[in-house]
């Protein structure tokens, strides 16, 4: 059985957002076609507290886009967005969302980043996706969202790593692009097992 996995279509993450992806809202027609073609469809959202340790403004002296070394690793610092309960952490409202059937809320946790759908960045700590997942005999995701280079990357990986087979819909992705961090994440996708689709191709 598969699944559309539509990862952080968030206004923060689109043009005007706090952490606009260049282009990010042009997906989103690609998506609500997807959307109808599939019998289960989940999302993920962007979930973060005031003064999370993943924004640049809790550090002082950093600025975003600076990295820094937390116990879980090296972390992008980012400008302050998707807080809980803001119109910033709202999903794109051109986004068509009756269909979804589950929401996975990430980095809710005040001290630790989550790209991935499945895992917070820590690599241990798990959403419970890969339970729903399995509770519901799904194998297959197709992957699109926002943003090809950090969060649709890592559940991308994730995904593969948890024994799914994971498409990413190439025409359905945008990425930040921070010093060609989105042909690395393309590489890093394909590697680790992941195939590349169309649109096109899934909705002819």
């Amino acid at each position: 059985m598969k699944a559309l996995l539509i990862v952080d279509v968030q206004n923060d993450f689109c043009p005007g957002g706090a952490l606009e992806v260049p282009d990010g809202d042009q997906i989103i027609p690609v998506i609500n076609a997807l959307s109808d073609t599939f019998d289960v469809v989940i999302q993920t959202q962007d979930w973060h507290p005031k003064g999370h340790s993943s924004f640049a403004s809790s550090h002082s002296g950093k600025e975003p886009f600076e990295t820094i070394e937390m116990p879980y690793g090296n972390q992008v610092l980012w400008p302050d967005h998707c807080v809980q309960g803001s119109e910033g952490a709202d999903f794109h409202p051109e986004l068509e969302t009756n269909r979804c059937q589950l929401i996975v809320r990430k980095g809710f946790r005040k001290e630790i980043d989550s790209y991935s759908a499945f895992y917070e960045n820590d690599e241990t700590t798990t959403t419970g996706l890969t339970g729903y997942l399995l509770e519901r005999e799904i194998d297959t995701l197709y992957a699109v969202g926002l943003a090809t280079d950090f969060c649709v990357k890592w559940s991308v990986i994730d995904g593969i790593k948890e024994g799914f087979d994971v498409f990413v819909v190439e025409d359905a992705v945008k990425g930040i692009d921070i010093e060609g961090s989105v042909n690395q994440a393309w590489e890093e996708m394909l590697d680790a097992g992941a195939e590349k689709v169309s649109s096109e191709a899934l909705l002819s």
